[in-house]
């Protein structure tokens, strides 16, 4: 397959366990980048993503669409295979298949042992954080297969894309499979690059005193590292995105990344002119008057407003160092605005916290929540890490507190139940966001905040 096709295939394919399923950074990447690819490919460009809404409320990013592929999609359901199909409800709506994997469970280990005799994947200790999304990735590449088989005559070139380990068994499955398809495999961190910040110790000065395996080994992450480095070992083209995670892939993964393709961002979504300083008013108000709920105390309208957010990684995304500064600048109490600061990081939540509804809705006559701090009921909050720190820092929301600190642990996709608008809808209503991060492959909400002039 020569250059030329590999720029004009019939199909070009794009998996990742976060499309319509929002949970970190990659989400952001995906979806932002998808008007530009829908622009050059229309419906020839197909997400494949995850089903797991199926057994909860609507997934409010996806509209299924029944006529969409109509007759592949039966003979896939004759052959064992589940799909959704419809459109992913970002700019350029493009297509998407949302993959039903949990059928594989009980053969999970037939299909384990036959990884390991092909490609010699290490499986034997993933738990179950690694086994979900190990299937899923094989059973987006089965479903890759049928409809290449069934849609497309033999010399049509077809390119797939594959984000992260959590997809890597999809692109193997593909090499044995249907060899003929253009493979792309993209790590946007390193799992041993993770582990070994998250545990506090030095990363990019001291690299090279690693060994991998031993590494893998010593966070009993041996299966994820195994996925990875055979992932991007097989792939036709290797990419990561930034000079520094390069550095991380050849020494962590053994092979050199291919490119380096920096992420972008879908700048229609930025309030522009005369719509900004509205959209800014609306995203303040929304943000003091559920700091004014949850904490029930009298904040002025003047309080300058902080916020981070981001994955829920304590140590690496610096939510440690954010809550120890919040905690100082409280006891020095020298400035002369009020600070409300927002930890805006998702983490298992029940509901909304009981009574906050009440104190939304009757700000004067407001009753003490549980937790003076919490937006959103969590499900184990004895043993979480934000809530222990807001402790031992003395954050206690009190009257007479300068810093007050308001933690939203839910995804905010405009449908929360007290904020109601979307995470850019409130970014923009900020004064000021910090990101300490001590391991940023990327580093995508401080450029998100920028580009809302925050």
């Amino acid at each position: 397959m020569n250059k030329t096709e590999l720029k004009n295939p019939a199909y070009l394919f794009e998996v990742s366990w976060e499309t319509c399923n929002k949970v970190g950074g990659i989400h952001t990447v995906i979806a932002t980048k998808a008007l530009s690819i829908e622009k050059i490919f229309k419906d020839s460009y197909i997400l494949v993503g995850p089903d797991v809404w199926r057994y909860h409320e609507p997934n409010p990013e996806f509209t299924e669409d029944l006529h969409l592929f109509k007759s592949w999609r039966t003979k896939l359901a004759r052959e064992g295979l589940r799909v959704r199909v419809g459109r992913w409800n970002v700019a350029g709506n493009p297509v998407v298949v949302l993959v039903d994997f949990t059928t594989f469970i009980t053969q999970k280990d037939k299909i384990l042992s036959s990884f390991w005799e092909k490609f010699h994947l290490d499986s034997l200790k993933g738990q179950w954080d690694y086994i979900e999304p190990f299937l899923f990735g094989y059973a987006a590449g089965k479903v890759i297969e049928h409809f290449i088989h069934y849609n497309l005559s033999a010399h049509r070139p077809v390119i797939a894309h594959f984000h992260e380990w959590m997809t890597g068994s999809g692109l193997l499955y593909l090499k044995h499979a249907v060899p003929r398809v253009a493979t792309l495999f993209t790590t946007h961190a390193t799992v041993l690059g993770r582990s070994i910040a998250g545990n506090g110790l030095p990363l990019y000065n001291a690299m090279q005193q690693y060994n991998p395996a031993e590494a893998a080994l010593r966070f009993q992450v041996e299966a994820k590292q195994s996925l990875e480095s055979k992932a991007a070992e097989h792939a036709d083209c290797f990419t990561t995105v930034s000079e520094i995670t390069a550095i991380e892939c050849e020494r962590f993964l053994g092979k050199p990344v291919d490119m380096v393709t920096p992420n972008g961002f879908e700048s229609s979504i930025i309030p522009r002119g005369e719509q900004y300083p509205a959209r800014r008013a609306r995203g303040r108000e929304r943000l003091l008057q559920v700091a004014r709920s949850v904490s029930t105390s009298v904040i002025p309208d003047d309080a300058l407003i902080i916020g981070i957010s981001g994955r829920y990684e304590f140590k690496n995304k610096g939510i440690d160092v954010f809550i120890e500064a919040l905690g100082r600048l409280n006891r020095e109490n020298t400035g002369a605005r009020e600070v409300v600061a927002f930890i805006l990081v998702p983490a298992g939540y029940r509901g909304v916290a009981p009574g906050l509804q009440h104190n939304f809705e009757k700000p004067y006559q407001a009753v003490p929540l549980a937790s003076p701090h919490l937006t959103h009921e969590l499900t184990d909050p004895a043993s979480d890490l934000i809530l222990a720190c807001l402790r031992e820092q003395q954050l206690a929301n009190d009257p007479g507190d300068h810093v007050k600190v308001i933690f939203c642990p839910c995804y905010l996709s405009g449908d929360d139940g007290i904020f109601n608008l979307s995470y850019y809808d409130l970014l923009v209503g900020m004064d000021l966001t910090v990101f300490p991060s001590y391991y940023e492959p990327w580093g995508y909400t401080p450029l998100e905040s920028l580009a809302f002039r925050v």
